[in-house]
């Protein structure tokens, strides 16, 4: 294995899948090659206040206000056009490094051996860069959802890496040579590669283990209608062990903590934590939004995930993914949440299909893969 010196790790902060992909690779690299430089990076950081609203901010307003605009944008966005206005895309550069000039003093005041892109706004900016010969080091693209989007697509880049099959040959489909693509999985924390047994997972977290253990994941920031999922979760008439995990929003866990619980099931409440590879492994169900680091670490559990309100785009994507493979089930209307839970977990059989799924579809050593690509360059 040939050690790259100085390695450049860059994301940005629209949403947190992009960040946590950031962060596997970085660990997996500093894993691999302790004594190379790894510098992780938001690009968002390297630029104004009102760049970074305009940029980030605006999709997590679609995504609360106007989801399926956002789905319009991701559909409209995804057509491959001979045609695209040359003007518009030089406008948009501009634009771009004009508010992020510290982005490209770093990159010019700094030598690196390699970068590695887990968003698309580097990637972009770094093959302007290239195509002007401006740039010389390699830079390679991490995607982060299971189906490939267009917006990923910035020649010259010397390598892309796909959550699946049907990602690289779309890229191929767009003209990216097929050896240029790897399907490695979406990289997760490498946490999520080392095996754990389930039974010593439930007596880690003080759980009970005789009955199906249901785990809710309100995400990180712990957003959305998490208290509505929780009633129609308890609703359920076969008595279950509940864990919700609220992330950082701390008043909704306190408000979640007061929801009664019906006497045949044991429930707890947590907030952020860093126990989520056990929570999963104990897990039979994993409800949750189809982000696609979630979904990935819930693959490499092997539990069957039930999904819940997908953000039209990307998420609807990955949902079709996991619907199309047999390893989950979805739920439309919030209000069938107890009725679609009870049919699957009183349908032992069902449930272990969608767990074998979920184990033999999980990567969940794709940052390990990753890292090694990167540092054999």
């Amino acid at each position: 294995m040939t050690t790259k010196n100085r390695i450049l790790v860059l994301s940005a902060s629209v949403g947190a899948g992009h960040m946590r992909a950031a962060q596997a690779v970085e660990l997996a690299l500093k894993d691999l090659a302790p004594n190379a430089v790894v510098k992780n990076l938001d690009i968002l950081t390297l630029t104004n206040a009102a760049f970074r609203r305009v940029y980030a901010k605006s999709y997590f307003d679609l995504v609360e206000r106007a989801p399926h605009v956002l789905g319009y944008l991701y559909d409209y966005f995804d057509r491959p056009s001979k045609s695209e206005n040359p003007f518009s895309k030089r406008f948009k550069l501009l634009v771009q490094k004009a508010n992020l000039r510290k982005f490209f003093d770093l990159l010019e005041e700094e030598p690196w051996d390699i970068v590695v892109n887990t968003h698309f706004l580097p990637a972009e900016l770094i093959a302007s860069l290239k195509k002007k010969n401006k740039f010389k080091a390699p830079h390679l693209t991490v995607t982060t959802d299971f189906d490939t989007h267009l917006l990923w697509v910035n020649q010259p880049c010397e390598h892309y890496f796909t959550a699946t099959d049907e990602g690289a040959l779309y890229l191929q489909a767009l003209g990216i040579p097929a050896k240029d693509c790897t399907v490695t999985g979406i990289p997760i924390h490498p946490l999520f590669s080392k095996p754990k047994e389930r039974a010593a997972c439930i007596a880690s977290q003080g759980l009970g283990g005789d009955r199906p253990i249901v785990l809710q994941s309100a995400g990180g920031f712990g957003v959305g209608p998490i208290e509505t999922i929780y009633k129609g979760i308890l609703s359920v008439e076969t008595p279950l062990e509940v864990v919700l995990v609220a992330g950082k929003n701390e008043e909704a866990k306190k408000k979640l903590e007061k929801v009664p619980v019906p006497p045949r099931h044991r429930a707890k409440v947590l907030g952020f934590t860093d126990k989520m590879d056990e929570l999963m492994a104990a897990a039979d169900v994993v409800v949750s939004k189809p982000g696609g680091l979630t979904t990935s670490e819930v693959l490499a559990r092997g539990a069957a995930m039930c999904i819940v309100n997908p953000i039209p785009g990307q998420e609807s994507r990955n949902s079709d993914f996991l619907l199309e493979h047999g390893a989950a089930i979805k739920i439309n209307n919030l209000a069938l949440t107890a009725h679609k839970l009870q049919s699957l977990l009183g349908n032992p059989e069902r449930l272990a299909r969608l767990k074998a799924n979920a184990k033999r579809l999980g990567k969940p050593n794709a940052a390990y893969e990753i890292a090694r690509r990167v540092l054999d360059w």
